[in-house]
């Protein structure tokens, strides 16, 4: 389908017919202004909108235009800060012109009037966006448009560290084949109990280490309860609620805090001390995200090919269950402005930012992955041995949380329900119980219960 998209030189000669002799409009300076949840290694997220302005000026100048586009920028380090930083800016009529944040904030901020459908400002048939991972587009789609262009993606694996599991009995052509295995439903989340706690037993870890899931809320742990067969949303696009999917997912971790392989209290460990004790070899296994890597081999200094093994996120290993894994797109989107020149290049540069050399800026040395397939021929991006397999083992099998204005509300639901669990405050099968209550006096037929 051909996207119907505005051009800037098509508004400069709508100008310059209502204003006669007028100027153009391509004859003239724009700040576009851009805020971004980046940490250290993620500066290409506001950068590469840098390169992009460059770039279309130089495009302009040689098409005899005189474009001078300046380039004002915000980053964030806290989400919850920066969602509610756009969210007001939104509502008050000052929000910045591009805003990079995850695809779940796609369904409310469209309906809440704050972006506009990409897909009105750029072409999606052509290149490089035409290029863009055809699951990535709808990701980034909501009620039939798209209303995002993909800045980066990600993966979140299981890691094992070697010589704990080779010291348990595994070979090194069992590690070689252990993604496989796990992909094929034959190593489970009931093997990793059982191989945290030989690890434990064995004095390789001490008690509480065999085993340690991020240190704070997040989507990650939505992979669990995909791996007990659950689903996040129905066909007519509802949100769903599988009772023993989530109350597969609880009893892992509360199996966990009994087995001794994972702290009752491990949740609000701080993120230095969870970092330093995962590179420096004081844990078994744990899961975590594939931009963590950078990290990790960088700040840290580990040497992660020859210590770490990593996989999909195994099985619960019931009939319904299986491998996965969750990737969370950070997308561009354009936010609703008074000035629709701004609108209009904000596509424009979005679009020159989306190509593949400039994407692979960020991708290598934040440890994300590319949004385009010609990027995977980009030498940075192909000669990096990282990037190269967890694009393999990982991203075929991604999943991601649905566009739905919903879904926060049901994330804090499933949260609060696994953190009562988790820490003894109720049994698997009351935080459950609650955790459906709950939703369907908050969302009624907007979640299906199955």
């Amino acid at each position: 389908m051909r996207h119907c998209r505005k051009t800037l030189a098509a508004l400069a000669a709508s100008s310059m017919l209502a204003a006669g002799a007028g100027t153009a409009l391509a004859q003239q300076e724009v700040t576009i202004s851009v805020w971004a949840i980046a940490g250290s290694t993620e500066n290409y997220r506001i950068d590469a909108i840098k390169m992009a302005a460059d770039i279309l000026e130089r495009e302009y100048a040689i098409r005899g235009e005189d474009l001078k586009i300046n380039i004002e920028s915000k980053t964030f380090t806290q989400w919850s800060e920066y969602k509610q930083a756009v969210t007001l800016a939104g509502e008050a009529g000052t929000a910045p012109n591009i805003v990079v944040s995850s695809h779940t904030d796609i369904a409310p901020w469209a309906q809440a009037g704050i972006i506009v459908p990409v897909e009105d400002y750029v072409d999606l048939d052509a290149w490089p966006l035409n290029d863009i991972y055809p699951n990535l587009v709808e990701i980034a789609s909501y009620q039939g448009q798209v209303w995002a262009i993909p800045q980066d993606t990600e993966s979140r694996p299981f890691f094992f560290w070697n010589d704990y599991m080779k010291a348990i009995g595994y070979s090194d052509e069992d590690l070689a084949g252990l993604a496989d295995k796990v992909r094929a439903g034959e190593y489970t989340l009931q093997n990793v109990l059982e191989d945290a706690k030989k690890m434990q037993d064995a004095g390789l870890v001490e008690p509480g280490k065999g085993f340690w899931p991020r240190p704070s809320n997040g989507g990650d742990f939505w992979q669990f309860y995909m791996s007990y067969g659950g689903e996040f949303a129905t066909d007519d696009g509802r949100l769903l609620f599988d009772r023993e999917a989530m109350k597969g997912a609880y009893q892992f971790f509360v199996d966990a805090v009994n087995l001794g392989v994972t702290r009752k209290n491990h949740l609000g460990t701080p993120w230095d001390q969870w970092h330093g004790a995962l590179t420096s070899g004081q844990v078994g296994m744990w899961h975590g995200g594939t931009w963590q890597y950078s990290e990790w081999t960088g700040k840290y200094g580990l040497d992660f090919f020859k210590n770490v093994t990593f996989t999909l996120i195994p099985s619960g290993g019931n009939e319904r269950g299986r491998a996965n894994t969750l990737t969370h797109p950070l997308v561009y989107m354009i936010t609703r402005q008074d000035n629709e020149d701004e609108m209009v290049i904000s596509g424009e540069l979005i679009t020159i930012a989306s190509e593949p050399r400039i994407n692979a800026l960020h991708a290598i040395k934040s440890a994300h992955l590319g949004i385009t397939r010609s990027e995977e021929k980009v030498s940075l991006y192909a000669d990096d041995r990282w990037t190269r397999e967890a694009t393999e083992v990982l991203l075929p099998f991604a999943t991601a949380a649905p566009n739905n204005p919903n879904f926060g509300q049901y994330f804090e639901v499933m949260m609060s329900g696994l953190q009562a669990a988790w820490t003894g405050q109720k049994t698997v099968e009351q935080a459950v119980a609650d955790a459906e209550k709950e939703l369907k006096a908050a969302l009624g037929d907007k979640i299906v219960i199955r």
